[in-house]
């Protein structure tokens, strides 16, 4: 039946092509966007999802950010621990050579004195936006943000690295030891502390160790010291007499060596006996010929027991002499563990005591310094990895981000084109719809 009210084919028409273009004008706003889910209504769960994931990325670029600043803190921090451990090593060479007979002794203080002052300096300027990690300012690690952790709940926390901080200060006050000066009760009392299998080595007054209660060691001979009580301010005394020492220019000559460790209520004989080894052990390399095979160590299996050994083998007697003495009521002094490298303050090589005495704090002081370097280089290798991942987290976040709201744009190109087709086609099928209520005139002709 036809009817000039109802006209079905043109409602198809118009149907088709409302479609079309509604589906034409999604197209073209992928086209135009970029994006599949441009909005909430596009997809609300994808849309959910790839909002969250957005906000996790800028929080990674905030996370990057913070890496890069930390970074540069640490990498300050560890150029400036190089830095003085180089200058702490050239103040070594300087203290070894004041271990020589007929050095100038003064002038290589002054020496010593201006590499102390240029570590300073370089701890003082070692900071970056403010921040000094060497200073002892604080013994505070600091905290670098290194990620976002989202857990399936949603919930998210923050992780940081904790970097130490290493106190290099040349400033901070640190006690010298102070050898005591208050006679044991007896010779016993004396041999109680320090003895030898020389007994005759111990002096039990507090007159300075001559050679007449110093007891001879022959080449290829060795004498065994025993630390045999230990209290605080109990003060140790070896001498080496007659001893070939190196001297400048090339050659050598007899010479005498004093080496002090003053206890502390921390210590035990174990550490006296170390500390007064290493102090010889370190003369015997810095001062004289290794030909001469001079040895401090300690005893296998006796830790509290020092072997010094006369290693020169020759015809002609070059025996050495070693002396002993102990006293009560000294002074302990800091530790080179404390005050940061504030032990500087102490060197002074201007007397063989004091040459002695620097040979074995500077050791300690260097350790230090490659210590705090060492974990620097640590912490900033730890926070360059982790700004590496942190780089490509945020790109594989990106890429998951893009794969789900991304536009296709190859298959919106050809659907854009077929649309525009059909578009034509239903615009054409719209019109002839509409002319076939004309028809229905030529049955009232």
């Amino acid at each position: 039946m036809s009817s000039i009210l109802t006209n079905n084919g043109a409602m198809v028409a118009l149907q088709t092509l409302q479609s079309i273009n509604k589906n034409l004008g999604m197209t073209q706003a992928e086209i135009s966007t970029g994006k599949s889910v441009a909005s909430a209504k596009d997809n609300a769960a994808v849309w959910a999802i790839s909002k969250q994931m957005d906000s996790d990325v800028k929080g990674f670029k905030a996370i990057s950010e913070s890496l890069a600043l930390g970074e540069s803190t640490v990498a300050v921090a560890r150029n400036a621990s190089e830095t003085v451990t180089d200058l702490l090593t050239e103040m070594k060479a300087k203290i070894v050579a004041a271990q020589e007979e007929n050095v100038d002794r003064g002038k290589i203080q002054t020496d010593i004195v201006a590499l102390r002052d240029q570590i300073g300096s370089v701890v003082t300027a070692a900071q970056f936006n403010g921040l000094n990690l060497l200073d002892g300012a604080s013994d505070d690690p600091i905290s670098v943000l290194s990620s976002l952790d989202r857990k399936t709940d949603g919930t998210t926390s923050a992780s940081q690295i904790a970097v130490n901080r290493q106190n290099l200060s040349v400033t901070e006050p640190v006690t010298a030891a102070a050898f005591g000066a208050t006679d044991l009760a007896s010779e016993a009392a004396a041999n109680a502390l320090i003895d030898s299998t020389n007994s005759t080595t111990v002096n039990d007054d507090s007159a300075v160790i001559d050679g007449t209660n110093e007891a001879s060691l022959a080449n290829a001979a060795a004498d065994e010291i025993v630390i045999g009580t230990v209290f605080e301010g109990a003060s140790y005394q070896i001498v080496l007499d007659d001893i070939d020492v190196n001297v400048q220019g090339g050659g050598t000559a007899k010479g005498s060596r004093t080496f002090e460790y003053v206890a502390s209520a921390d210590d035990g004989t174990a550490d006296v006996a170390r500390a007064l080894t290493n102090q010889i052990s370190a003369f015997f390399a810095a001062a004289t010929e290794s030909s001469l095979a001079y040895s401090a160590e300690l005893k296998a299996g006796a830790d509290n027991t020092i072997v010094i050994t006369n290693g020169t083998a020759t015809t002609t007697n070059d025996a050495i002499l070693v002396g002993l003495r102990a006293q009560e009521d000294g002074t302990p002094g800091s530790s080179a563990s404390t005050g940061g490298l504030g032990a500087l303050q102490n060197i002074d090589v201007t007397s063989d005591t004091g040459a002695t005495g620097a040979l074995g704090v500077i050791d300690g002081l260097i350790d230090k310094a490659i210590e705090a370097a060492a974990s620097f280089g640590s912490a900033q290798g730890r926070i360059e990895t982790q700004a590496d991942f942190v780089s490509k987290l945020s790109d594989s976040l990106k890429s998951g981000i893009g794969s789900l709201v991304d536009a296709n744009m190859e298959e919106a190109s050809a659907r854009l084109q077929a649309l525009q087709v059909q578009q034509q086609l239903a615009t054409q099928s719209l019109s002839i719809a509409n002319q076939a209520p004309q028809s229905i005139l030529s049955l009232f002709r």
